[in-house]
């Protein structure tokens, strides 16, 4: 059973997420301010942390940074509908994903589903190490190291590494990455994979020949170059 940790001020709110995603098989824990819910994901084990943006002693964003020093655990913000600073800056800082308020149940559940994919490593997948100049991935572990140092990702950075380097030299576009990394249509406007993919060029040290690791064509998609 997998174990959400819900951080909300929202009591009403909280409360009808509870009983929805208890039916939906997830095992909750609630948190209704942002120390209260820091604490609570840095002492347990979760496998998803839903985290609303504005909350009392904490807000979302502080919380967000405090945890990325220590953990990676997959976290779906919710934000103010059309408030696209705050899903900027949530993916900026190491979200996995971001739902804007009011949601629909459905939709939630379906997000949920699709972040705890990403993290858990489909059974068909290949468990080979994949190497890529000095850049080794290990599917099995979850694990990437650079210059033999390990390279802390979340889930949704790995899974986008992976699908990368896995076409490492070729165009992989935008469309193929919302769908097979997201799990989600690529909608327009949508800057999600933008900003997961300028987090993973900030995580990685430069090349020894001086190239990027990943070249982005406008309007199309990314190439990891090997």
């Amino acid at each position: 059973m997998n174990r959400i940790l819900l951080i909300d001020d929202d009591h009403g709110l909280s409360e009808l997420l509870a009983q929805l995603l208890e039916l939906e098989g997830f095992s909750l824990t609630q948190a209704y301010d942002g120390q209260q819910g820091l604490d609570n994901a840095l002492k347990q084990e979760f496998d998803l942390i839903l985290l609303d943006v504005m909350l009392p002693k904490l807000n979302g964003f502080d919380l967000l940074k405090a945890l990325r020093q220590h953990k990676q655990t997959p976290v779906l913000m919710l934000t103010a509908r059309g408030d696209e600073i705050d899903r900027v800056v949530g993916l900026e800082i190491g979200a996995d994903d971001y739902l804007p308020k009011p949601f629909n149940d459905r939709e939630l559940v379906a997000r949920i589903r699709a972040i705890l994919r990403r993290a858990q490593k489909p059974a068909n997948e290949p468990r080979d190490e994949l190497k890529c100049g000095d850049i080794k991935l290990d599917p099995a572990r979850q694990e990437v190291s650079c210059k033999e140092q390990l390279i802390l990702l979340t889930g949704t950075e790995f899974s986008l590494l992976h699908a990368l380097i896995k076409q490492a030299g070729e165009l992989v576009s935008k469309e193929t990455l919302s769908e097979t990394v997201l799990h989600k249509k690529l909608m327009p406007f949508d800057r999600s994979l933008d900003m997961h993919l300028s987090n993973l060029r900030k995580k990685f040290p430069e090349r020894a020949d001086g190239r990027p690791r990943v070249k982005t064509i406008r309007g199309q998609g990314y190439i990891w170059i090997p």
